[in-house]
């Protein structure tokens, strides 16, 4: 006569790789738009870094020009700009998704709702140009 034993439940536990987001760009944008926030610290380092060496004096921010211009330090800050600016156009475009929005009572189209970050993004940045360029 066979024996029969309890059966015995095992929680389905799926395979996923370390490098699950690589499969889709949703996911990949996802966690690339996630590391960019490291760049965005690494500017607010340097910005408190340009700050402190101002208030020391000029042989410090002499010093700390001297530093920005090395080529590692110059090509973390190209790569920052870079993911800073994906940062900020990924979360421009987050907008449409989460602000409840209708023109007449029809949803309106995503762009009108990201146009005015990024039209503020290009006034301040203009800004900020002309008064790098001493031109204000």
């Amino acid at each position: 006569m066979p024996q029969y034993r309890q059966f015995q439940y095992k929680a389905y536990q799926p395979v996923m790789s370390p490098y699950w987001y690589f499969d889709r760009w949703p996911y990949l944008k996802f966690m690339l738009r996630e590391m960019s926030s490291i760049f965005v610290g690494w500017f607010a380092v340097v910005i408190l870094l340009q700050l402190n060496a101002l208030v020391s004096g000029p042989t410090a921010y002499a010093n700390f020009q001297h530093w920005m211009a090395t080529p590692p330090v110059f090509i973390v800050n190209i790569l920052s700009f870079v993911f800073i600016c994906f940062h900020a156009i990924t979360w421009f475009m987050l907008v449409p998704r989460v602000v409840a929005r209708q023109v007449l009572q029809r949803p309106s189209p995503d762009v009108l709702s990201a146009a005015p970050n990024f039209g503020i993004w290009l006034v301040a940045s203009v800004v900020v140009a002309l008064f790098a360029l001493r031109v204000i």
